[in-house]
């Protein structure tokens, strides 16, 4: 285990190796490694695009994207990562795609003009049934599984978990594997410095982890975002285990739900109002919790 080797899966750390501008070369050869599996590889260039989507739909909030980029045919690409249990995963996957797809066209547009939309998900649970460490999903017919109707949906889901229990992982060949061993954060310093010096491309990711260790601001914030998770993961824990106790006692699982649900709202709460305490800005905690500012707003005005 390293243990002084940042998350390079933290939210915050991600998207300044992998969204900032300057980042093209890294965010590149990944989508090329990904999309290999579903014949979309061969990429030659990508833009790098603004992560925040406007706030219309869902109770105005914002969706804020980990990564977005378009690339040289045109096709958008979303990637998220995931590293706590959230629940609905699909469907947050199919919002996320969705909002992308109708920003693609304007009013009085033809509907051709809509583009193809990939999203990717990095996460740390077991979401999917399915054994693969990369499962990808597009709209096919139920009888006639060959018939895709269209191809301008396409999701990929990337398991670590499943991934970490892999007894051989082929970082010489599999390209794939040498980028998840990088996501990592146990994988050993040694280890690293062998992928680093076989990968120029994810030796210029580790080179912008480095120097987001080195800057203490940016360090604060990565560590933000690290007690954030923390401290959301423990507080749907705690009620977790409440609601089980509440769901055996009743004889029923309602109970369970109902801890695992206040625990997640209990969990957000305690991180607002000591983060607010801390002195960090309204719109900074919103994008720390991944709530609107009218959401911290309300938290803070009501207790």
């Amino acid at each position: 285990m390293n243990e002084t080797r940042l998350n390079p899966l933290n939210d915050f750390l991600f998207m300044k190796y992998m969204g900032e501008e300057g980042d093209e070369e890294q965010l590149l050869a990944f989508l090329n490694v990904v999309l290999h599996k579903t014949g979309n590889d061969g990429i030659v260039s990508v833009k790098i695009l603004d992560t925040r989507l406007s706030a219309d739909i869902i109770g105005e909030k914002a969706g804020i994207m980990d990564v977005r980029a378009e690339m040289d045919n045109g096709t958008k690409v979303n990637i998220e990562v995931q590293l706590r249990e959230v629940g609905n995963m699909d469907r947050r996957s199919l919002f996320y795609w969705s909002r992308e797809y109708v920003k693609g066209i304007q009013a009085g547009e033809d509907y051709i003009d809509l583009p193809r939309v990939i999203t990717i998900n990095i996460i740390d649970a077991e979401l999917l049934s399915v054994n693969e460490v990369h499962a990808s999903f597009h709209l096919w017919e139920d009888s006639h599984k060959e018939y895709m109707l269209t191809d301008i949906l396409e999701i990929h889901f990337i398991d670590m978990v499943k991934f970490r229990r892999l007894k051989k992982k082929d970082i010489e060949h599999n390209l794939l594997h040498r980028w998840l061993t990088f996501f990592d954060k146990n994988t050993s310093e040694k280890t690293i410095q062998k992928i680093i010096e076989m990968d120029t491309s994810i030796n210029k990711a580790h080179k912008k982890i480095i120097s987001v260790a080195q800057d203490r601001d940016m360090l604060r914030l990565y560590e933000m975002h690290e007690k954030a998770r923390y401290d959301y993961t423990s507080g749907i824990n705690n009620a977790t285990r409440k609601g089980i106790a509440i769901g055996e006692e009743r004889g029923e699982q309602r109970g369970i739900a109902i801890g695992k649900q206040k625990g997640m709202q209990q969990a957000r709460i305690n991180y607002v109002l000591k983060a607010s305490r801390k002195g960090i800005s309204v719109e900074n905690i919103a994008e720390l919790t991944d709530l609107s500012v009218e959401e911290v707003n309300h938290i803070l005005n009501t207790n």
